[in-house]
């Protein structure tokens, strides 16, 4: 799976089985999302209550195993972390709730413009954007400090903990929650979905899928092999979604999509400048979490946080569109993102060093 060849392959094959998920049960331009599958486990296991999406879903838990079976088996697992945790838990929040106001993670966003939906064009150009801002912090000594190797132990507890995730789904008892309706009521057979997830998972952790890391590239180095990953889940979810006759094309009427194209903007610029701050999106957050990186497992958990609090505190858009206090989670969303890059930006805080100085 090295090389572009390698890259195309797996991006196919993502976009491929994505849509054979919808075919067998998730819901449209849905075969994987992983901020909605993690908004979806939240509810899961009680940490929100809005009906409509509650569900333990088996292809992240594939996501998070197939990545640490074959980190593992090729010797590439290795606990690290202490690099900023909790910058990286609020990050992994904003990032969730930019995405809920968009109504889709990066994956979810190609996925949609492969079924099309335009309104993905929006979110698509905010994504960009929100990556070339988080650049030229990069491009001035951004960093959140060095990690650590720790105890061999402690890269284990993630997948351990997802391993426990799916054993509550197949028990099901009564304290975790089930949709009856919505989105969290779709589902593609338990089987199938963590199938699919293992699948996934293996070809994300050997290619290096990055929705982000394609984009940064290109910007940073001139280097397409990332993005034509990203390229390749559209053309061949477009396919997909043509064979299967899913494809419908337009803004209106799009499934979990509402059409306020400067929300959409917005949400996803929140996703791109985050992921950038915490060197990937949320799919390349669970492959890295599965190879044993804690700084990663806690950005993981600040989404799943981020998508509690979304609902919750009524953040989460829908398909009626945006909500008033979305709008204003996102200003403050942002505001949070310029602090944290200005002050973690050695170039920029050396500046502001040197010219109190000369003052």
């Amino acid at each position: 799976m090295k090389g572009r060849k390698g890259i195309i392959l797996a991006g196919g094959l993502v976009g491929i089985i994505s849509v054979l998920l919808v075919h067998f049960g998730n819901p449209a331009n849905m075969g994987f999302c992983i901020a909605c599958f993690i908004r979806d486990i939240a509810g899961g296991i009680g940490l929100h209550r809005a009906e409509v999406v509650q569900y333990i879903r088996p292809e992240v838990i594939g996501l998070v195993l197939g990545a640490f079976i074959i980190s593992f088996k090729s010797r590439e697992f290795e606990s690290r972390g202490g690099s900023s945790p909790f910058i990286r838990f609020i990050l992994g929040t904003v990032v969730m709730i930019g995405a809920l106001i968009f109504l889709g993670c990066p994956l979810r966003m190609v996925l949609r413009l492969g079924g099309g939906d335009l309104n993905a064009i929006f979110g698509i150009a905010g994504f960009i954007f929100g990556i070339f801002i988080g650049v030229q912090f990069l491009n001035k000594g951004f960093n959140l400090k060095r990690n650590y190797r720790l105890a061999g132990s402690e890269g284990y507890v993630f997948p351990v903990v997802n391993v426990g995730l799916f054993i509550l789904l197949l028990v099901a008892p009564t304290s975790i929650f089930f949709s009856e309706s919505g989105p969290g009521s779709l589902t593609a057979p338990m089987a199938m979905s963590l199938i699919a997830g293992l699948i996934v998972g293996v070809l994300a952790q050997r290619t290096r899928l990055c929705m982000v890391g394609g984009t940064r590239d290109m910007i940073l180095f001139k280097d397409s092999y990332l993005l034509l990953g990203f390229v390749s889940i559209i053309v061949f979810s477009f396919i997909a979604n043509k064979i299967f006759g899913y494809f419908t094309l337009g803004f209106e009427g799009q499934p979990v999509a509402h059409t306020d194209g400067l929300w959409n903007f917005l949400g996803m610029t929140l996703v791109g400048w985050g992921s950038i701050l915490l060197g990937g999106c949320p799919l390349r957050q669970l492959i890295l979490s599965g190879e044993g990186n804690t700084d990663s497992v806690v950005s993981v958990m600040g989404m799943l946080v981020g998508a509690a609090i979304a609902h919750n505190f009524g953040l989460a858009s829908s398909a009626e569109g945006v909500t008033a206090n979305g709008k204003i989670a996102v200003i403050i969303c942002f505001v949070f993102l310029g602090v944290i890059s200005y002050v973690n930006s050695e170039g920029l805080v050396k500046k502001r060093l040197k010219t109190r100085e000369m003052v």
